[in-house]
């Protein structure tokens, strides 16, 4: 049974892994050159301890997705997208919910699959900004889930 615990410095290797071939596999919008640029942002992110970082491993140890909150702001949440649609997803946002109540949080808007995972999960859009956090056209929904 997959558990969830918090980050530690030995983890970030794997949870950039799964980052980068999360990306990979789900936000088509944009272009490997714009995803190795993110990719030292993540690795500071990881390491910063700016958000609180929470790993979803499998009773062998595998690495299978992570989630960073900033309080009940869930600002990243990665699987591996091979084992994408098999509730870890799901554990995770309720992981959240059950921390904080209320939960908030930016999608892609051109990433259909996250849009509709998270009305599945019960987020209702409360808005809509059309830049993403680092000012590129890539707009952004923003949600929250009342717990």
């Amino acid at each position: 049974m997959p558990t969830i615990r918090r980050d530690t410095p030995a983890d970030h290797p794997a949870l950039h892994a799964i980052w980068r071939r999360s990306v990979e596999a789900t936000h088509h919008f944009l272009t490997m050159p714009e995803i190795d640029a993110l990719a030292p942002f993540v690795e500071q992110l990881l390491g910063s301890g700016a958000l609180i970082v929470w790993v979803l491993v499998s009773g062998e140890g595998e690495h299978i997705g992570w989630m960073g909150m900033d309080g009940a702001k869930l600002e990243a949440l990665f699987l591996d997208p091979d084992l994408r649609r098999q509730g870890h997803g799901r554990r995770l946002v309720e992981h959240a919910t059950r921390l904080h109540g209320t939960v908030m949080l930016d999608v892609n808007e051109q990433n259909p699959d996250a849009v509709r995972f998270y009305e599945a999960m019960g987020f209702t859009v409360t808005g809509r900004s059309p830049l993403d956090g680092q000012g590129k056209p890539f707009p952004l929904l923003h949600m929250w889930r009342k717990g």
